[in-house]
């Protein structure tokens, strides 16, 4: 059976909702039924099914007396099932009694009253059974009672006489009825009676005052019950209510009879809050599950007290309560076991308060859990029927089979009861029947039916075929495969043929067999088959998918400006399948156009003449097709006829709202301000985090001039405020005041540092640096970067450390120039960050650890020569190879002579070799050269380093002589030292006493010495071992020594002496060194004699300087030219940057060490050797090089006119020399 409904729509969300309107499931009792395409498919198979109750009567049913008693009972099942009633649990024979009866093919009974019968003769307790071939179905016992609404008993009421002030009831008692009445209190002209805060009805009915007034005096006070069944009204006698106002009775007697009171004096006094339901300070009150729970506290007081309710220990649920009757009424709805607890009702006034304590018990009667569900079952399968129910106290569970107790039941050996559940295993096909679980407690009880069904059928498909389901392309797809069968079958689904079953990600195969393609591609379009299948069978059905290009629209609508009475024109072309027919449609301010025929819409275009100020408004075109629709809006503006106002900048946006609040969006819409005489282009919408930077406005979004709300995609952990500007030609507006704060809920980082890189700034070790995070991105408290590296194609695990707060982590102890891979990852409190992206880094490099071999050149021409080479093992680079340093130096004599130098250079290289320096520099002099004297037989000699290095640094020309204490002095041999060029001091020990030394020094380049500074000291005379003088000492911790020579060294030490004048202990000896100048006691500078003795010392040396300068012209120059051809380039040493120093380049004479002799040649010996000086000094003057060794330095002779020489005397230069 297939029905079909149509229904005309625009849309195809509204046929569907048409189609849902309509539920031929509910009209057809079917087997299966599905909505395909907007038919309803209902299908009826010729497969046994045992019956299934499908509608019955409420389980308490109170009839109306006046009408016939209809009891339904409604069922399903193959073959259809017959019906049977039970009356108070025996058989209800129908076919006596003529005036019930039972519908055609139907259980419901209908009992026809009309004819005199009472309906209290069919009260009682009913039960259907539905049953065929298969079992039997029963239904709730169903209780009948006739609705009662009984007269009220004829009573007299006395009028009430009540004093002001005092509290009143007047009470109702309704009779009982069934249900109960409805009670509310009117006067003669049925009109209700005012109740308020001091007057109110409880809920029996009866009417408090919780103080009665002069104004409450009236005769009519009556109560009214209405009973909802018969539509009834019972009304009691009237009641008469006086109240007397006891002080204007007083006085107006007193007048009267002479100032005599016949009433007492005292007036009705105020009083503080009393009870006066309930009564007692403490009451309880039980109640279901699921009912309403109602509890009321009326006080007595004067003046009226007010009523508030607590709950102890726990809250009043503010979504169930409701307080009524002017608070004295407290209501909770669908009650649950939370509900259970004390309750407080407090009743105050000025002089005083009440309480009063409900203690409140909630039980329920059996609630389902689990309801037992049908099952079907092929032969030889297994099955569970479970039926599990809730209950305080906790409901009792009892099977039945085809409406018997179980137990009763005929034995079926494939089943067996444990509690609340029936296993069924090897089942065969007579094992068919219907179970009823029935679960009570003294509050009610559930009864349930399920059937078992043996079956053994061979696949059905269901699904209509050849269905053709068409879907936009990007939208999902669900294509859908309705089965029957038993063993129930499995589904498969192919595409095109049946060489390729589907599966994969793109596709997700639903329980019920459908077929659902998360994104529609154009390649999805094609055949798909579904096939079914069982141990019986199988079966197959076709359906097609067509995916369908979206519809677009391509010019969108513009802002208009326009002058009224002129003619405006919006455009709106779109693009759409081409298989789809489309439907464009013009809506105003989101309605339909006006039926008015200045309004002209064309297949792509709206024209609107003759424009008036209404017109005014946001249009927008539609375009529909059957799958999918777009849309777009433009606003129109209309101006008056002069159009010269000048523009200014838009008003402030206002009314700022949030709606759609998710977790990462939100919705935010605005009013705009007026646009003064310029169109609105875009809105800037800003965000300010208060968390992270409070006052800081950060721009988020743009949205065109036309749209006054945007979706905005948040962050997680901000606390965001948002504000609007407007923007026309003029420039922004103002910022509109902010949004309310709206805080994201905390998240795991969703993206990881960028910018992450390795590289080495030692040899050994490894640095990780990256872009920190923002706050913003942090999505959360406690951010950190967990840092991972390992050695590529080396390491399979990876180390990581944890940090935060900075950018950069040092990886120590790594291997030399090595690949590694490195990645950071973001972690917060919540959790990581998606996982890392490795890159490649490169540990530290090092100075490259070999030199190019096989090093040739090859002269082209007199300007041109080739130089070859043997590169470097890469092992040797130890880094990235940059190049290699070709160094080249050359000297312009009669031999031509050149060399050349090879280096390999890495980026670490380089950085250390680049500079480089004037040839020919010299280093200047050291920077200072002191000799002191650390013992008797030690000299110690210290200096600093050049302020001028001119170049590297290679080391120091130290040497020194000695010399006899003679007139003139005389200089003995010139003995080199060893030293260090990082060194700054040296000490020379056991040396001879008495002796004086003269000692030179100078700095060293790769070109040369440098100016040379001399010093001279003396050892201190040795004595000898002599005898000890002894001074006493007594008690003082300080003694001074006298008559002390100068020059002499003295050793010192104190003697600790016993009563026998024998030494017990001494100390450790001391050296106490007098100087060797003595401090005049008389300044002989002022002496006559001693001024001219030194006038005649001086001008004899002034004399000597004269004839050794003369002498000094004669023998000659030593210019550099002729010393840099004596000696040979020395070989060209790897720079440290330490010893990178520029300086200038002198090109003056070297002049000869003091204390030397100069030779009269002029000339110097010279070996071939580069800057060798073997031939200077008494051992040899030695090349101080990069290991340490010293360079001799130049001494004006060779070792043999030293020799020759020594006995010679000095010249008076050198004598003078001596002793500066």
């Amino acid at each position: 059976t297939v029905i079909k409904t149509t229904q005309k729509k625009k849309h195809r969300e509204s046929r569907l909702s048409a189609c849902a309107a309509v539920d031929c499931c509910a009209v057809l009792s079917c087997f299966a039924c599905r909505w395909i395409l907007c038919v309803c498919v209902c299908v009826s198979l010729i497969v046994p099914q045992p019956p299934t109750i499908t509608h019955q009567s409420p389980k308490d049913y109170i009839v109306d007396p006046r009408e016939n008693i209809v009891i339904h009972c409604e069922a399903k099942g193959k073959p259809h099932p017959s019906f049977s009633w039970t009356r108070n649990g025996m058989h209800l024979d129908i076919d006596k009694d003529p005036k019930v009866l039972m519908k055609p093919h139907s259980g419901t009974l209908v009992m026809d009253i009309g004819g005199g019968e009472r309906a209290e003769a069919y009260e009682g307790v009913y039960q259907c059974s539905a049953h065929n071939e298969l079992g039997t179905a029963v239904s709730n016992s169903i209780i009948i009672r006739q609705s009662r609404s009984p007269l009220w008993s004829k009573e007299r009421i006395s009028p009430i006489i009540a004093q002001k002030g005092q509290s009143l009831i007047l009470h109702c008692r309704p009779p009982a009825g069934l249900p109960p009445p409805i009670i509310f209190w009117m006067d003669n002209n049925f009109q209700r009676l005012p109740q308020s805060r001091r007057v109110s009805q409880a809920l029996n009915g009866d009417l408090y005052f919780s103080n009665v007034q002069p104004e409450d005096s009236r005769s009519d006070y009556i109560c009214y019950a209405r009973f909802p069944h018969t539509q009834t009204i019972q009304q009691k006698q009237p009641i008469s209510v006086r109240v007397l106002d006891m002080d204007s009775l007083n006085d107006t007697l007193a007048d009267y009879f002479n100032d005599t009171d016949l009433f007492s004096d005292k007036p009705t006094e105020e009083r503080a809050p009393v009870f006066m339901v309930p009564s007692e300070s403490v009451s309880s009150k039980m109640v279901l599950r699921g009912e309403v729970l109602e509890m009321e506290c009326v006080a007595d007081g004067l003046p009226t007290p007010a009523v508030s309710w607590v709950k102890h220990n726990g809250e009043i649920p503010s979504g169930r309560a409701s307080f009524l009757n002017f608070n004295k009424t407290l209501r909770i709805t669908d009650v649950s076991e939370v509900d259970a607890g004390e309750y407080r009702c407090i009743a105050k006034n000025r002089h005083g308060s009440a309480q009063h304590t409900i203690r409140v018990t909630v039980n329920a009667a059996p609630y389902w859990i689990s309801a037992p569900r049908n099952l079907v079952l092929a032969p030889k399968e297994m099955g569970i029927i479970t039926c599990r129910a809730a209950g305080h106290p906790k409901p009792s569970i009892r099977w039945l089979v085809n409406g018997l107790p179980i137990e009763d039941a005929p034995e079926d050996p494939s089943r067996s009861v444990e509690g609340d559940t029936l296993i069924f295993s090897e089942v065969q096909t007579g094992s068919s029947a219907v179970y009823q679980c029935n679960a009570s407690n003294q509050y009610g009880y559930l009864l349930s039916n399920a059937f078992v069904n043996v079956l053994a059928e061979p696949p059905r498909v269901l699904t209509l075929p050849n269905i053709v389901y068409q879907v936009i392309m990007n939208k999902p797809a669900l294509l859908e495969c309705v089965t029957f069968g038993s063993p129930v079958p499995t589904i498969t689904w192919f595409k095109d043929s049946r060489s390729s079953m589907l599966e994969g990600n793109a596709y997700v195969f639903h329980e019920n067999g459908t077929l659902e393609i998360h994104m529609s591609h154009p390649s999805n379009s094609g055949k798909y088959t579904c096939v079914a299948r069982n141990s019986l069978g199988l079966s197959e059905n076709h359906v097609y998918l067509e995916v369908k290009e979206p519809t677009r629209i391509l010019r969108p609508p513009e802002y208009r400006v326009v002058q009224r009475n002129r003619d405006v024109v919006f455009e709106c072309k779109a693009k759409h399948d081409p298989s789809l027919v489309p439907t464009m449609t013009w809506l105003k301010d989101d309605r339909e156009l006006p039926d008015d025929e200045r309004f002209r819409v064309d297949s792509d275009s709206l024209t609107i003449t003759d424009v008036t100020e209404s017109d005014a408004g946001r249009y927008t075109c539609i375009m529909n097709t059957t799958l999918d629709q777009d849309s777009a809006s433009a606003q129109l503006t209309v101006v008056g006829e002069c159009l010269c106002a000048t523009p200014s900048q838009p008003g402030v946006p206002t009314d700022l709202e949030l709606t759609d609040q998710e977790a990462r969006s939100i919705q935010l819409t605005w009013i705009p301000g007026d646009e003064h005489n310029s169109p609105i282009k875009k809105f800037l919408i800003q965000y300010e985090d208060a968390l992270h930077q409070s006052g800081v406005w950060h721009n988020l979004t743009e949205v065109p001039g036309t749209k006054t709300t945007a979706h905005l995609k948040l962050s997680p952990y901000v606390h965001y405020s948002f504000r609007v500007l407007a923007l026309n030609e003029v420039g922004f507006s103002r910022p509109s005041m902010p949004s309310r704060q709206y805080r994201t809920s905390p998240a795991a980082p969703d993206e990881n540092p960028t910018e992450v890189k390795g590289h080495g700034t030692e040899h050994n070790n490894l640095v990780i640096t990256w872009k920190p995070l923002t706050p913003l991105q942090a999505n959360g408290p406690g951010l950190q970067y967990k840092v991972m590296w390992r050695q590529q194609d080396m390491e399979k695990d990876w180390t990581s450390v944890s940090v935060a707060n900075v950018s950069k982590f040092v990886v120590s102890g790594t291997p030399t120039f090595v690949p590694y891979e490195v990645s950071v990852q973001a972690v917060n409190d919540y959790g990581p960050g998606p996982k890392p992206s490795a890159v490649i880094g490169y540990s530290g490099e090092d100075f490259p650890s070999a030199a190019p071999g096989d090093v040739r050149v090859l002269v082209l021409n007199s300007t041109l020569a080739e130089v070859r080479w043997s590169p470097v093992s890469p092992e040797s680079v130890r880094g990235r190879l940059q190049g290699y340093k070709v160094q080249i130096s050359s000297r312009h004599r009669k031999e031509n002579l050149k060399s050349h130098h090879m280096t390999p250079l890495n980026s670490d290289g380089l950085r250390k070799r680049m500079n480089e320096f004037p040839a020919g520099a010299f280093p200047s002099a050291p920077s200072f050269f002191k000799v002191s004297t650390f013992d008797l037989d030690s000299l110690m000699l210290e200096w600093g380093p050049p302020y001028e290095r001119n170049g590297r640094l290679t080391g120091y020309t130290f040497k020194y002589q000695t010399g006899e204490e003679t007139c003139p002095f005389t200089l003995g041999t010139l003995t080199a030292l060893p030293a260090n060029k990082r060194d700054s001091s040296f000490t020379l020990h056991n040396l001879p006493h008495s002796t004086r030394y003269k000692f030179y020094i100078s700095a060293r380049t790769q070109r040369g010495a440098g100016p040379t500074l001399t010093e001279e000291a003396v050892t201190v005379l040795d004595r000898g071992d002599q005898d000890w003088q002894k001074e006493k000492v007594n008690g003082s911790q300080f003694h001074v020594l006298k008559g002390l020579k100068k020059g002499l060294a003295y050793k010192v030490r104190v003697v600790a002496r016993g009563h026998d004048d024998r030494a017990v202990h001494h100390s450790e000896e001391l050296l106490v060194k007098v100087p060797a100048m003595v401090s005049p006691q008389v300044d002989i500078a002022t002496q006559g004699w001693f001024i001219g003795l030194m006038s005649a010392i001086a001008l004899l040396i002034l004399i000597l300087l004269i004839i050794c300068f003369i002498k000094r012209n004669k023998g000659g120059k030593y210019p550099v030219k002729e010393k840099e051809d004596a000696h040979g380039d020395p070989e060209i040493q790897p720079m440290k940057e330490d010893d990178i120093t520029f300086g200038e380049y002198s090109d003056e004479d070297h002049k000869p060490l003091k204390g030397s002799r100069t030779p009269s040649s002029g000339t110097v010996k010279r070996d071939g050797s580069d800057d060798s000086l073997v031939d200077y000094g008494d051992s040899g003057d030695t090349e101080f090089n990069e290991d340490g060794s010293f360079i001799g330095q130049y001494s004006g002779r060779s070792d043999r006119d030293a020799r020759h020489d020594s006995s010679k005397p000095l010249s008076p230069v050198n004598a003078m020399n001596s002793f500066v």
